[in-house]
Formats: C-alpha cells, structure tokens, sequence
C-alpha cells in the first residue's frame, strides 16, 4: 500500500451535534452520518448501502429461524434519516435486498413505507451481487453506476487504488483498541479518494479494514469513520487493530 506524505481528506466536527463527521474527499464535502448513511448536502442526496432486507425471510427459507423484523428496523432507520435531512435523491448502492426473492417477500406495510420514502423526491436503484435485477414494482429509477460531483456511485469498488467513487459491498467495520479493552463498530472508510459506506442493513455483518481485500484498495493509509452512539469518531489507522 502506497501512503504519500500528505493525506488529501480533511475532516472536521461541525456536524457531530446533527450525527455526523463531515469529510471533504477530491474537495466534495460528505457528511457521515452516524445511522450509517452518506450525506451530499450540496447536493440534496442521501446514500445507503447494503440494507439486505428480508435477510431474515431468507433465512428461513432454508430453515434458519432468525427474528423476522430486521426490514422493519432497517427501513425505520432509513425513514429517521429522511426526515432529518430532505434529500431530493436517495440512493440504494446495492444488495438493497438479500436475494432474488426479497421484493416478493415483502411484508405490504413495508411495501407502502418504501411508497411514502418515493414522495417528493428520487429514489435510485444500483443492482448488487445479491440483487442484480432491478425491483419491479418499487417506486424509482435504476442504474449501474451513477456519478455526482465527480465521484462514481457504486456497488463494489473497483480492483485497484485511486477509484474516484463512493462504493458499499464490503460492510467495512473497525476494531479499536482502547486502554481496558477494544470494540468493534461499523464504520466508513476513505483514502481521500474513494469512501466505501457501512453496511446498513439491521442484519448485515462486517469485514476488518485492516483485511488485505480493504487494505489493497487504498492508496494510502485510511481514516475510519466509527460509527458511535449518536456520532461518528474519526480514527487513524495505528489505532485499528486486527480481529
């Protein structure tokens, strides 16, 4: 991995009182958002990745019983985030839902919630690996990639360093060690020139960006953006340890 001398991200923390830590990447200004969302507020567009929702009906498909309410969680989170913000797009970066047969499974009162997310603004679908048809009867439009302000919307981040884009795919999490113990969180996580956003899916597990499939994306050493108890910490890489 490469690391040149000076980094090219910045990041402040004006937003921490709305949930957030604000972040200039190829000089366009992001908020992280501490529900795992990705705010463009020049932009008015609002990102998420990875909700995988009816992972739980997926499961039990195949006969694993898990608590069928991650949906339910997901989207109230999804709404929160909505309502705070006013996005006039909002945009799914992939495996919006866990399998092929999610859409169907849908509960309706779900259904009709996505209908309401629809009212007054755009929603974009990008296809993941877990969904790569668009939804059929859900309200937006659909695309395989999506640029804003120079930077690439993506499913999974290309092979190698330097991609300008804001990706998902991975569920980046961070362990970091304290002086007593180490926690583990979800996290964003950027080199200055592509970020790559938490799962935000209630059940989406998560991968250590100190992980060489993470490391090798980077071109220089990464900042985390942890997400917390209603804020995001910024932590540098010697403070993230392996699992």
């Amino acid at each position: 991995m490469r690391a040149p001398a000076a980094p090219v991200y910045r990041y402040d923390f004006a937003d921490h009182a709305r949930g957030g830590l604000r972040l200039r990447v190829r000089e366009v200004e992001i908020v992280c958002r501490a529900a795992g969302a990705l705010w463009v507020e020049a932009q008015g567009v609002l990102i998420v990745a990875d909700l995988h929702l009816e992972k739980g009906s997926a499961f039990a498909v195949h006969g694993q019983m898990l608590p069928p309410y991650d949906t339910r969680e997901t989207l109230g989170r999804l709404e929160a985030e909505v309502a705070a913000l006013s996005p006039r797009l909002l945009v799914f970066l992939g495996d919006s839902f866990h399998d092929k047969g999610g859409e169907d499974r849908l509960a309706a009162g779900d259904v009709a919630r996505i209908e309401t997310l629809a009212l007054g603004r755009t929603l974009l679908w990008l296809a993941g690996n877990h969904d790569p048809a668009a939804p059929r009867a859900l309200p937006g439009d659909v695309a395989e990639v999506f640029a804003i302000a120079g930077l690439d919307l993506v499913h999974e981040p290309t092979a190698e360093p330097g991609g300008l884009e804001i990706a998902g795919h991975l569920h980046p999490c961070a362990k970091v060690r304290g002086k007593a113990a180490s926690v583990r969180r979800r996290c964003f996580v950027t080199d200055g020139e592509r970020v790559i956003l938490p799962a935000f899916g209630a059940y989406a597990g998560g991968l250590n960006i100190r992980d060489a499939a993470v490391v090798k994306l980077m071109r220089r050493k990464p900042l985390a953006a942890v997400l917390g108890s209603g804020r995001v910490h910024a932590i540098g890489w010697g403070s993230l340890a392996v699992d």
